[in-house]
């Protein structure tokens, strides 16, 4: 099964084992709460019936009227002030639902609205976040020289450490501010800036809506509107950081097995074209089967030469001294020069036994002794006709 479905798999599984868990502890937290207070509120309602005489019709009546007045406790919603409140929770997805269009025209218009500007405002907070990374990248690498350190590069762990403190700077700074205005407690604020931030948007908790603040209290309906843009884009640059690096791995794997699956083909047909040229004694001598056959016995034979290059590489000097990062990406390069190369290496030496060819400038040439390491593994036997690829490091 390929990587991207396995992870995609694994994520699907992880989700739902998340939501199963989720919905158990919710369940355990809060359906005592909520049945005592359905209870308590049963209560009070006969109360209130029997203490004004009010039928079950007029309950529902007063009750219907109570409701309709909750949002417009607050004043007045759609001036200017409380419409730009309003479209800045429909952008960014927040939705409090403190306020909503009543008139037909209102609702087709929000419609549209959102249609076109939350994926413009979800582009322009990634943009932004980047363009933030950025910034916070150079300046830590500057600060790392400017301390002498002897590594100065700046690490995922680095920027991942720095966007986390960010952002619990970001929701405490909003805490102390919105525990003052709206005489929260600084629990009940910092709960209201995380379900802000991160869009959730309960509803439970909406600043500027005690004492008309929106036409009262300019210079705090000011902060609310800056602190959520910034707080929205702290928390881009975050999720920039960390979510859209493993949201990026799928189509990155996919590249880089289109490529490699090109790299194969074309050194499968190199490798089919050189078999072919050369003679049927020679090549039987020289490849032991592992070529002879075309194309397909090519492709094969050298993936088998690839396998035991990559499991062995102090087999070869010229490889040895490759990292094993380099190594990975740089082995199917090299070996299909080295394999032709080898093979034209064999040709010349039945030509002109007990001499090899002399070593071309940047190649590197092994000698066509037998490697100990092969005795170690029963496959390292396919080797034996690529003598170039035979030879230990003389250090060792």
């Amino acid at each position: 099964m390929k990587r991207q479905n396995v992870r995609t798999l694994a994520l699907i599984i992880c989700t739902f084992t998340y939501l199963l868990v989720g919905a158990a502890v919710f369940d355990a937290l809060e359906s005592e709460a909520e049945t005592a207070d359905r209870t308590a509120l049963e209560e009070k309602q006969l109360e209130l019936k029997s203490k004004y005489n009010l039928s079950e019709a007029n309950y529902c009546e007063l009750e219907g009227v109570v409701l309709k007045l909750k949002p417009h406790k607050a004043g007045v919603q759609w001036k200017f002030a409380g419409s730009f409140y309003f479209a800045i929770t429909v952008i960014t997805t927040i939705g409090y639902g403190h306020a909503a269009p009543s008139t037909d025209g209102g609702k087709v218009f929000c419609m549209f609205y959102a249609l076109l500007g939350i994926p413009l405002t979800l582009v322009m907070f990634q943009s932004l976040g980047e363009r933030i990374n950025t910034l916070v990248r150079y300046l830590l690498h500057r600060i790392k020289k400017c301390l002498g350190m002897r590594r100065p590069e700046v690490s995922m762990a680095n920027m991942v450490t720095i966007g986390f403190f960010s952002c619990i700077s970001t929701l405490c700074i909003g805490a102390a501010a919105f525990s003052y205005y709206e005489n929260w407690t600084f629990f009940q604020a910092y709960y209201y800036c995380f379900i802000t931030l991160t869009t959730i948007g309960f509803g439970d908790y909406v600043a500027l809506q005690k004492e008309q603040a929106l036409q009262t209290q300019p210079q705090y309906v000011a902060f609310s509107f800056i602190y959520i843009l910034t707080g929205l884009t702290v928390i881009g640059a975050f999720l920039n950081l960390v979510v859209l690096r493993f949201m990026t791995m799928n189509a990155e794997d996919e590249k880089r097995d289109a490529e490699h699956r090109a790299l194969l083909s074309r050194n499968g047909q190199a490798s089919s074209v050189h078999t072919t040229d050369t003679t049927a004694s020679s090549t039987a001598a020289a490849l032991g089967g592992v070529g002879v056959g075309g194309g397909a016995g090519g492709r094969g034979g050298l993936r088998n030469v690839y396998a035991e290059v990559l499991h062995f590489q102090s087999m070869c000097s010229c490889l040895w001294y490759k990292s094993r990062e380099k190594l990975q990406y740089s082995i199917p390069m090299i070996i299909p020069r080295d394999l032709s190369t080898s093979d034209t290496c064999m040709e010349q030496s039945h030509s002109s036994p007990g001499r090899y060819p002399e070593t071309p400038p940047n190649r590197c040439f092994c000698n066509a002794q037998r490697s100990a390491i092969s005795s170690v593994s029963t496959g390292l036997h396919s080797l034996s006709a690529f003598q170039g690829l035979m030879k230990r490091r003389s250090s060792v």
